[in-house]
């Protein structure tokens, strides 16, 4: 297929598949025409790339991947670099949701705070406080 219907195909544009194609990562193939020509195998390898890149790698993080499956694996995680690149981005989330935790905790904190501090200007008191998800 040439480059334009591999675009349609992998929901991406001929510009993007070029890019791919100067950093390794898409085969640059001729056809006698001269023209681009691809198969069912590339189309395998853009959705792999395309995969990955929804869940957060970068585009270079998918090479391993992208070399298991041109090894001839089925699956492009199939190979013990792409193993390793899955448990090193485990624990970047593991990292980013830990930061976001303690956030989180810090802002609640800061909440409780400037509601006492707000509810001791009140008259009367302060008002019942409502949790969310409990009885009202």
């Amino acid at each position: 297929m040439r480059i334009g219907e591999l675009a349609r195909r992998a929901g991406t544009t001929t510009r993007t598949l070029r890019y791919y194609e100067s950093r390794g990562l898409l085969p640059a193939r001729r056809a006698e025409n001269g023209y681009r020509s691809y198969d069912e195998g590339d189309l395998r390898l853009l959705q792999q790339i395309r995969t990955l890149q929804d869940f957060g790698f970068d585009l270079e993080k998918t090479r391993p991947f992208v070399d298991c499956l041109r090894a001839g694996h089925p699956a492009g995680d199939a190979c013990p670099a792409s193993l390793a690149v899955y448990r090193r981005k485990l624990d970047e989330l593991d990292a980013l949701i830990a930061q976001l935790a303690s956030v989180r905790a810090e802002v609640g904190a800061q909440l409780a705070r400037a509601e006492l501090e707000a509810s001791a200007d009140l008259p009367g008191g302060p008002p019942p406080r409502c949790e969310l998800g409990g009885p009202t």
